[in-house]
């Protein structure tokens, strides 16, 4: 198999702020969200962390995507550094937030002519990318109506086609489904099945058990911003993923669950 994804030893530590440490009534003042994580995906894969809130999932996925620079480690995408060519990862990766925040005031077709033109796709083929995504997720009909009036499923179909739309080998995915009605969720998830199979490598974040079950071919299990457990999805889940994790979370934290 060939590797697509490598993160080696990542580390990324906060400053916790006064009023953070009033609302956790803690006195720690910085706080170690990932810790020396190293995992590896590879290409025509669907690769999941999971994990429960807080265990690591978004600051790696932010860091793999250049969002935020890493404390330590480095990892590769394609074979480039995000460390040393953050430019040259950007171009090969599509990274998808349900916390992407569009300006209410722009429309989608401006939009993904403006991301397009930012990654440089040629006006052609960015033509024939708009109608075929548009058509697919049903935009084509909201293609003139701002953002800000917009359902959250329709501006989550938005926000995906953004992220894809110089059609990426690396599409990184913070909790795809999050805040999704069924019919919407549905959507995407057949979509993720579909790049797969169009060779795509995707990686994605999330703690829901059935979504990685429908859709991984690997998982990492991280807990307290380190991995736990890596590995395909039959030998880690063992015929029941949520036993597994849960087993593999107590033995970790120690706490019963």
């Amino acid at each position: 198999m060939e590797e697509i994804v490598r993160a080696e030893g990542l580390r990324k530590t906060f400053t916790l702020s006064k009023k953070q440490q009033r609302i956790e009534r803690t006195g720690e003042t910085r706080r170690i969200a990932v810790n020396g994580l190293s995992f590896s995906a590879y290409r025509g894969e669907i690769y999941g962390l999971l994990g429960p809130n807080g265990a690591g999932k978004t600051t790696t996925l932010r860091m793999l995507s250049t969002l935020i620079k890493p404390d330590g480690g480095d990892a590769f995408l394609a074979g480039h550094s995000i460390g040393k060519e953050p430019e040259k990862v950007r171009d090969v990766i599509g990274f998808m937030t349900s916390e992407l925040k569009l300006e209410g005031f722009f429309t989608p077709d401006y939009l993904f002519d403006f991301f397009g033109a930012m990654h440089g796709v040629e006006k052609d083929v960015l033509a024939g990318r708009k109608k075929e995504l548009f058509a697919r997720f049903g935009i084509d009909r909201f293609a003139e109506v701002q953002v800000k009036n917009l359902s959250t499923g329709m501006l989550q179909k938005v926000s995906l086609v953004i992220s894809i739309v110089h059609d990426p080998e690396v599409i990184i995915f913070d909790e795809p489904t999050n805040g999704l009605d069924v019919l919407t969720a549905k959507v995407v998830t057949d979509f993720l099945l579909e790049l797969k199979t169009m060779g795509k490598s995707i990686l994605l974040s999330t703690h829901i058990f059935s979504l990685v079950e429908k859709l991984c071919d690997r998982v990492g299990i991280i807990i307290d911003g380190k991995l736990a457990a890596e590995g395909p999805l039959g030998e880690i889940a063992g015929g029941d993923l949520e036993k597994t994790f849960f087993g593999i979370y107590r033995s970790v934290k120690g706490e019963i669950v």
